[in-house]
């Protein structure tokens, strides 16, 4: 037999659990399904900077704001700005009065899911196809051959959503920059001088086509991404299971900068990990498709550097709860309420992180970055400083 789900969610990642959340405060029940065998089964990645206008106010329609304080990384809105040559431009402390306190994503997604009914997500459960079958409706089918129907489909899975097609042909492509990810663990004791040069929050060390971003975890290791404006082939050119040689072939694209920054990759633990950026096109949308819509990084993947996407995704997810909240009946006429806010937003973000891109590997980067951040630090505005010049927190 079928099973049926009057609302059925496809991905449990911040948009998803976020949806799942609001309409759950509001007595509102949804089926999560997560490719995931566990929670646990992968890393959730770095840090995140969840803003005042977006990601907050998420969390304040889950009812979850107070406890999220709970987790934010006291010190990680510190910001430092340097040039290839380590010459510093900028090194602002974290003095309390930013708006993007930093939590960890993992833990984020550990309080999301914490206040969601056990047994609210169906684990290690991939959908292989989805189709419309009348009336609004839609049957989805998973890897093990399981079935089931739903009235509403939400479509939360990410960069190469399987839900996706069944509204836009449009599919993510190479934005042009590579990251290589690496770890420095245990920083201040094993890596004092890496952790002086990152200090207690975000580092900028730019040149042209080239940097890294960095950042100190709650665990006090450093989290890097090197980042090389390259080919979309760049990366397979390089074996990652042969981690020196990898982080020989990465530091080429680095010969000529200071040796406190290239030791940012070349002093690493573990393993490197590729990562290749990918976008949808500005202004992605649709039109309405009865009983189906998206939200997170299925409806808008961009880059990472205006760093929106975790803030959108949680957004996404609380404004589709309470806009079927608010259309009790008539799922129609709440999509679309909530695409109508939808579609702008991700426009003005994915437009916003396309700039930032160019901004930050042009060859005077760490000038310009630095003059952007003290002019909004004079105004006061804070957060605008970090929300239109930082990227996000990729992974």
């Amino acid at each position: 037999m079928t099973t049926h789900h009057p609302i059925a969610i496809v991905g449990a990642g911040l948009g998803g659990l976020t949806l799942a959340r609001v309409l759950h405060a509001h007595g509102i029940e949804a089926a999560l399904y997560d490719l995931d065998a566990s929670p646990a089964a992968r890393t959730q990645g770095g840090m995140l900077d969840i803003h005042e206008d977006s990601g907050q106010v998420a969390l304040r329609a889950a009812g979850l704001y107070e406890e999220f304080l709970t987790h934010v990384h006291q010190g990680g809105q510190a910001t430092r700005v340097l040039d290839k040559d380590a010459v510093v431009h900028l090194d602002r402390h974290d003095d309390g009065a930013g708006g993007r306190p930093e939590p960890d994503r993992g833990a984020l997604r550990d309080l999301l899911l914490g206040s969601l009914p056990e047994g609210a997500v169906r684990w290690g459960a991939k959908v292989t196809g989805a189709r419309p079958v009348g009336g609004g409706r839609h049957e989805v089918t998973l890897a093990d051959g399981t079935v089931f129907t739903t009235d509403l489909l939400v479509g939360a899975d990410g960069a190469w959503s399987r839900v996706r097609p069944l509204v836009s042909d449009a599919r993510p492509a190479y934005a042009g920059v590579s990251f290589v990810e690496a770890d420095l663990r245990d920083a201040d004791v094993r890596h004092p001088v890496s952790a002086e040069v990152v200090g207690g929050g975000m580092l900028f060390a730019l040149g042209a086509g080239r940097g890294f971003l960095a950042h100190r975890e709650t665990d006090g290791s450093l989290h890097v991404y090197t980042a090389v404006k390259a080919p979309e082939e760049w990366l397979d050119g390089i074996d990652f299971t042969d981690t020196e040689a990898a982080k020989a072939r990465v530091l080429e694209h680095f010969e000529d900068w200071d040796k406190s920054l290239r030791a940012l990759v070349g002093d690493a633990d573990g393993a490197l990990v590729p990562r290749r950026i990918h976008a949808l096109p500005v202004g992605h949308r649709w039109a309405r498709v009865p009983g189906v819509t998206l939200l997170g990084d299925a409806a808008h993947l961009m880059s990472p550097f205006a760093g929106e996407g975790a803030n959108l995704a949680l957004l996404d997810g609380a404004e589709l709860a309470l806009a079927l909240v608010a259309h009790p009946g008539d799922t129609e006429a709440a999509l679309a309420s909530y695409e109508e806010r939808l579609f702008p937003r991700g426009e003005r973000s994915a437009a916003e992180s396309a700039q930032q891109g160019e901004l930050l590997f042009r060859a005077d980067a760490p000038r310009v970055l630095a003059d952007r951040f003290g002019a909004h630090a004079r105004a006061g505005d804070h957060g605008a400083a970090l929300r239109r010049v930082g990227p996000g927190r990729p992974g």
